[in-house]
């Protein structure tokens, strides 16, 4: 049978989701909470790789088992998961679905704030001045025209494709002084979404026009675009099957 977990967590103390060979991973801590619940060696599969330190409000996975209680698997893994991590809802669905490969559509937000805040320094990112967000908003809709985004991804990877679809990608203000940006799309390659958010915060500075970024985009050329942004401000907020 399979099963589907739904998990959210602070990725501040992880080297990512997937397993690194010397390195503690989100992933890693589930195979080990399930495989001493459930009393065998057990892997999940994750619907994305978030990067070291990218939170997640939402991450589904999924693992195969027999027959078991749903309800009491969720409490059981929660009082020996670590607390930074926290498991939602564990759920029996149909043999095939695959928590990464029927996933529809994934869905980031990227925290940032303009003065300094002791108390969000953790989760949001201080961006110094003051960037025009609604040049920004007219340059995320171009974002939404191309499909191939190898500007943005992180060289040497072992994706197929470098294209995706992005459905949604907006700047909205959330408080004073402070903004978050959303996007969603059917996949994302590695380092994509902080190497766009870094990119729109030059167009946002005056350091690179609308048409530029075009340019970007059409160049596949990863060098072309702004730096990746702190992976400590992304979250993971929404995977849909």
């Amino acid at each position: 049978m399979r099963y589907f977990i739904t998990l959210s967590y602070d990725g501040t103390a992880y080297h990512g989701w997937q397993i690194q060979p010397h390195s503690i991973s989100v992933q890693e801590e589930l195979h080990k909470a399930l495989s001493t619940l459930l009393r065998q060696p057990m892997e999940v599969v994750g619907a994305g790789r978030t990067d070291t330190g990218v939170h997640a409000r939402k991450m589904v996975a999924h693992f195969n088992y027999g027959e078991l209680d749903c309800q009491q698997l969720v409490y059981k893994l929660n009082k020996i998961l670590p607390k930074d991590i926290a498991v939602q809802q564990v759920e029996q669905v149909a043999d095939d679905m695959h928590a990464r490969f029927s996933a529809k559509s994934r869905t980031y937000n990227y925290f940032v704030h303009l003065s300094k805040d002791p108390f969000r320094r953790a989760y949001s990112w201080q961006v110094y001045g003051e960037p025009d967000f609604d040049l920004m908003n007219r340059a995320a809709e171009v974002l939404m025209e191309y499909r191939d985004f190898t500007s943005f991804s992180k060289l040497n990877t072992d994706t197929k494709t470098n294209d995706c679809t992005i459905t949604e990608a907006h700047w909205d203000r959330v408080g004073d002084g402070q903004w978050c940006f959303t996007i969603s799309a059917n996949r994302f390659l590695r380092n994509m979404v902080r190497a766009i958010v870094g990119t729109l915060l030059e167009v946002g500075r005056g350091h690179m026009t609308i048409e530029q970024l075009r340019q970007v985009i059409e160049a596949k050329d990863r060098c072309r675009a702004g730096d990746s942004v702190p992976g400590n401000a992304l979250f993971l907020v929404d995977v849909e099957y």
